[in-house]
């Protein structure tokens, strides 16, 4: 069933808990999948709740000097790097690590620049606040110092990724939550009902229009407060209105909400 969940959305195995996770655009995407997974394909399904794919970014700038030292006997281990995090440039395009390199001298052997590069890209996979991956980040690597005996490329991408832990959390990490793009179309008598809904599930209302005698109404909604929605909208129009939805961006989530995240994220570590 594999081929069917690649073809199909995106699917991941969790190596701690040997659950395969599937990834898709919404609740009703995700319940089509189980549905031929359990009809087509005969396969018997746990499943468990959605979860919505948090990520974590930072919005500020830190300059930051990470030393990684090992001494346990014979040759030793050593990296000196400083350097720069900030958001990336809005020249930056798409996702990951922007990575500049702006050691001068050979105040770290070029041989060592690609590990300390390696080291952030690594370290992205894991935010500071929840443990998201982190969309984007400009580092500016700009001076350091190596051993001619103990440094070698493992201790320089150590050194990155013991930074990259370090500095992040002066540089006012943040989550970030899916916002999806939605389209209801409903019966005008409807137009309140729906409207109060979508304020209720925070959603931001950015257009009206007719269409074909009923009304369009254009949202930017959080996928976490969607949950249910094709369900709830049945309700409230007694089955006549419509809805499609798909992705549109990442954005900052609330304060308190991120609050509530990082304490449930930690309460299940506490408790594993």
């Amino acid at each position: 069933w594999r081929k069917f969940a690649i073809a199909s959305t995106g699917w991941k195995s969790d190596e701690e808990t040997g659950q395969t996770i599937i990834e898709g655009m919404g609740e009703l995407h995700l319940d089509i999948i189980i549905d031929r997974l359990k009809r087509e394909f005969k396969v018997e399904v746990n499943q468990g709740a959605p979860q919505v794919s948090y990520k974590e970014s930072i919005s500020a700038t830190y300059e930051h000097r990470e030393v990684y030292k090992k001494q346990t006997g014979g040759r030793g281990k050593f990296a000196d790097i400083q350097f720069e995090i900030s958001p990336v440039d809005e020249t930056f395009v798409g996702e990951g690590l922007q990575f500049v390199n702006q050691i001068v001298g050979g105040a770290i052997p070029r041989e060592f620049i690609p590990s300390v590069e390696k080291g952030f890209k690594e370290a992205m996979k894991n935010g500071v606040l929840a443990g998201y991956p982190l969309d984007s980040m400009k580092v500016r690597l700009f001076d350091g110092s190596f051993h001619a005996v103990d440094s070698d490329s493992i201790s320089f991408e150590l050194a990155a990724k013991q930074g990259y832990r370090d500095a992040v959390k002066h540089a006012s990490p943040i989550i970030l939550e899916p916002i999806m793009k939605l389209e209801v179309v409903t019966p005008a008598d409807y137009m309140g009902d729906v409207q109060g809904d979508l304020n209720r599930r925070r959603g931001l209302i950015e257009g009206l229009e007719e269409r074909a005698g009923a009304q369009v109404i254009k949202a930017k909604v959080p996928l976490s407060e969607m949950f249910g929605y094709v369900t709830t909208l049945r309700t409230i129009t007694s089955g006549r209105a419509t809805s499609s939805m798909e992705f549109s961006h990442y954005n900052e989530i609330p304060r308190n909400m991120a609050d509530e995240i990082i304490a449930k994220v930690k309460g299940v570590k506490a408790n594993a």
